[in-house]
């Protein structure tokens, strides 16, 4: 008679599958967020409207944001499932190894954006669309570099949101229980984000640029409402992944024992 896991091997095995997906789907757009993050784009723009000139501490600002909060909203969906399946100790984890893997990404692109480029690869891209001149090797830098402000920025806000995310969420859960999972993520959400967006532009353009602290705030009120707004409008993805997952873990049939053993 052939043996088979037993249910809490099984489970296990399952939590283990479901922490490696949900890392890999969190390391992924938190590093490409990062990479992407150069690009300022307007929000408005993408929907053909004029800039909205919000007035914020005396001074007017448009929706213009970094392309990397795309990405960000699955950033924030995916620690609020670590953090309800896995706790603290499996958001620090996952954080931890993503901040490491972002200042590889980051040493890895210093190092290409050294290296000389070859004149042949200059010379085919050397002309524009209209026929403009057009530095490949330049563009190329600009793109890519970014400076030690906005990196060492970006891997702090990032460490502190991430932490700051998975305390919050336990506080509230510890309030709420097993309900209302709209509370500990939204809150979670939105209080990680605060400071995450504030630490960041105060690294990069405070400490290592040459804002003042009024623009700091200013350009951080417009970032948070963006951040806001999402993570409020995402929050039913929530109801939707819990009992997939619920799901998942509890269901399928009994797994052969030798499905676990490895065979030389």
């Amino acid at each position: 008679m052939q043996q088979t896991i037993p249910p809490q091997i099984r489970l296990s095995h399952k939590k283990r599958q479901l922490f490696m997906v949900l890392s890999g789907i969190f390391l992924t757009n938190a590093l490409l967020a990062e990479l992407i993050g150069v690009k300022i784009f307007s929000g408005e723009g993408v929907f053909g409207l004029p800039g909205a000139q919000i007035p914020v501490l005396g001074t007017r600002f448009d929706f213009n944001l970094t392309a990397g909060v795309i990405i960000w909203p699955v950033v924030f969906i995916t620690t609020d499932i670590i953090n309800e399946y896995f706790g603290k100790e499996g958001v620090k984890r996952i954080s931890y190894l993503t901040a490491a893997l972002i200042a590889y990404a980051f040493l890895v692109i210093v190092v290409a954006t050294a290296l000389p480029p070859a004149q042949f690869w200059q010379d085919v891209n050397s002309q524009g669309p209209n026929g403009t001149p057009f530095d490949m090797d330049y563009a190329f830098n600009r793109v890519f570099s970014q400076g030690l402000g906005i990196i060492i920025g970006s891997l702090v806000a990032f460490l502190v949101g991430q932490l700051l995310d998975a305390h919050v969420f336990h506080w509230l859960k510890h309030l709420t229980g097993n309900r209302q999972i709209w509370i500990r993520a939204t809150g979670s959400t939105l209080v990680s984000q605060l400071v995450d967006t504030v630490v960041v532009l105060f690294i990069a353009f405070y400490l290592f640029g040459n804002w003042d602290l009024k623009m700091v705030l200013s350009v951080s009120v417009i970032n948070y409402l963006y951040k806001f707004t999402v993570a409020v409008v995402l929050t039913p993805l929530l109801y939707i992944a819990h009992p997939l997952i619920d799901r998942y873990l509890a269901g399928g049939e009994a797994v052969p024992l030798d499905t676990f053993i490895s065979k030389e």
